[in-house]
């Protein structure tokens, strides 16, 4: 929350109570400041609310811009796909090494029956 949008909220509220007075009392002067105060109020807080948007805005963008550039990278984005990558590594690797044990086997064998 904008700072601007807790003080418009607060000059609005003082506002509405000082109108309420002036017309309770019938002081014109001080029901006009009033609604006067609350007319600034709303306007700092939808300047407030407006900044604050800009904000989520401005951060949504970031964020996507974060995750093309992952996704432009290969890289994994989300928890799910980031496990899965590594359950895939991890495959890979165990075969690659099972695939060389493979190999050496076969060639213990190839020798064994050369020089038999």
């Amino acid at each position: 929350m904008d700072k601007y949008q807790i003080t418009g909220k607060l000059q609005n509220a003082f506002g509405k109570a000082e109108q309420s007075v002036g017309e309770a009392i019938g002081n014109q002067n001080l029901a006009n400041a009033g609604a006067e105060d609350r007319m600034k109020g709303a306007a700092k807080e939808t300047w407030g609310n407006a900044k604050d948007t800009v904000r989520e805005v401005r951060d949504t963008a970031r964020t996507d811009a974060a995750v093309q550039r992952e996704r432009v990278a290969g890289q994994p984005v989300t928890a799910r796909e980031k496990f899965v990558a590594g359950v895939e590594n991890i495959k890979d690797s165990i075969n690659t090494k099972m695939d060389n044990v493979k190999a050496d086997e076969q060639a213990k064998r190839d020798n064994l029956r050369h020089t038999a």
